[in-house]
């Protein structure tokens, strides 16, 4: 017996148990049709359509009734259809949007869940597991980012590659979604200057406590805060709290959110036909990050807005890179993985031989030479001399030079300027007796 007939029969005896208490005067036909959620007048109805018929007057006629409301069946033989021959393996609520995105449907979600559960083409859903309480967002945006990587194969017929996602916990919001090879401190640092570049400094970062993140002495322990990786000494240089998570459940907003990734976005790209990685970093930037951002950001609880903006871009650049120090050679060269950075000659000085530099690893695989704040040469991944790299400049990353340095630097840059002859600084200071001139004889 199915729940209709099971709730017909139960109608029905309810009907004839009060129908009896008010033919024995026990009720009356305004308390009986109360009894009954329904009118007095509609009790009336079916006490003369049991008189007259018996039991069978107080079926529902509606049973067996097409819906004056009910989807066409045209439009119901269509859904299936695109979901068998466009769509398969798309979730319901992915289904469903794209329906009404790009074919104009206009049903609703349950109806389009249950038409595909009946039709075999979606498994039904399991009881869920008991409730955990979840922690509050944040209030304001920019107050807490998180960074994390999964990876999965993305590009159709491609190997799988990891996907860098920053995102805000006050809103859900991706800032920047970078497809990589491998995760590691470069792919970090490339989301971190997307982000900063655009919103801001936030107060924190919250990521996983793998090695190009922290320290840790010990597999599964606790993060070693004194001995800080290239990431924790940009964001310390920077202000930028970081905090590390310790289960997958304590980073559950990312875990989900890369859930919900792995599910759309590979299909989406599908469609596309895109196999390049670059090409397909610049889809998410410029076409699915706004859409997936307008359809599951949600308002932060205030306005406000925690970001700190950052004047000088450069700034981030030269910080948000790794750092490696150096000494110069004999044949003035730096050594950096494998390669031989021939340092040009300065006006600055004779040579650098013995020197202490500081080279900077962008995440581009350009390389830069630091001599304290003052850049000396720039050169491309192949580790050859950029023409830019003559001119001198200041790292903004960096303290500014000492004072005896500037001046320096502006004698060099005017080496055709005549030097003024010291004077005696002590007039009254005896000088030596001038020779006198020979007599003649």
């Amino acid at each position: 017996m199915n729940r209709t007939a099971w709730l017909q029969e139960r109608r029905m005896l309810k009907f004839r148990d009060v129908l009896s208490r008010w033919e024995t005067s026990e009720l009356s036909a305004l308390e009986a049709s109360e009894l009954l959620g329904m009118s007095e007048r509609q009790f009336r109805r079916y006490r003369a359509r049991f008189e007259d018929e018996g039991a069978a007057g107080l079926l529902d006629r509606r049973l067996g009734k097409a819906s004056p409301r009910r989807v066409p069946e045209s439009d119901r033989r269509r859904m299936l259809d695109l979901y068998r021959e466009m769509y398969p393996g798309w979730n319901v609520r992915h289904f469903h949007d794209r329906l009404q995105s790009h074919h104009g449907f206009s049903w609703g979600y349950r109806w389009t869940k249950t038409q595909l559960q009946q039709a075999g083409l979606v498994e039904r859903t399991g009881k869920r597991g008991p409730h955990r309480r979840k922690r509050e967002r944040k209030p304001y945006v920019g107050m807490m980012l998180h960074q994390d990587g999964s990876r999965a194969s993305w590009l159709l017929g491609a190997p799988p590659l990891d996907l860098i996602v920053t995102m805000d916990d006050a809103t859900n919001e991706i800032y920047s979604a970078i497809r990589v090879e491998e995760e590691g401190t470069d792919s970090t640092f490339r989301g971190l200057i997307e982000t900063f570049s655009a919103r801001g400094l936030p107060c924190s970062l919250y990521t996983d406590r793998g090695s190009h993140y922290f320290h840790t002495p010990e597999a599964g322990g606790k993060v070693d805060p004194e001995h800080l990786t290239q990431v924790g000494r940009a964001l310390a240089h920077l202000g930028v709290e970081h905090i590390a998570a310790y289960s997958p459940q304590a980073r559950g907003r990312s875990e989900r959110m890369f859930g919900t990734l792995q599910d759309r976005l590979v299909k989406e790209l599908a469609l596309t036909g895109v196999a390049d990685i670059e090409k397909a970093n610049v889809w998410l930037r410029k076409e699915w990050l706004p859409a997936h951002n307008a359809r599951f950001a949600v308002k932060p609880a205030f306005p406000d807005d925690a970001f700190v903006s950052v004047a000088d871009r450069s700034l981030l650049v030269e910080t948000l890179c790794r750092h490696e120090d150096r000494v110069v050679a004999r044949d003035n060269t730096v050594g950096f993985e494998n390669q031989r950075l021939q340092r040009p000659e300065s006006p600055l000085r004779h040579h650098w031989v013995g020197a202490k530099v500081r080279i900077h690893a962008y995440p581009d695989a350009n390389l830069a030479i630091f001599h304290g704040p003052r850049l000396l040469a720039r050169y491309d991944a192949d580790g050859r001399l950029l023409a830019s790299s003559a001119r001198a400049a200041v790292s903004p990353a960096q303290p500014a030079a000492p004072r005896r340095a500037l001046v320096i630097d502006a004698q060099v840059q005017n080496p055709e300027r005549k030097q003024t002859p010291r004077r005696n600084a002590n007039p009254h200071r005896r000088q030596p007796p001038k020779a006198s001139p020979a007599r003649p004889s």
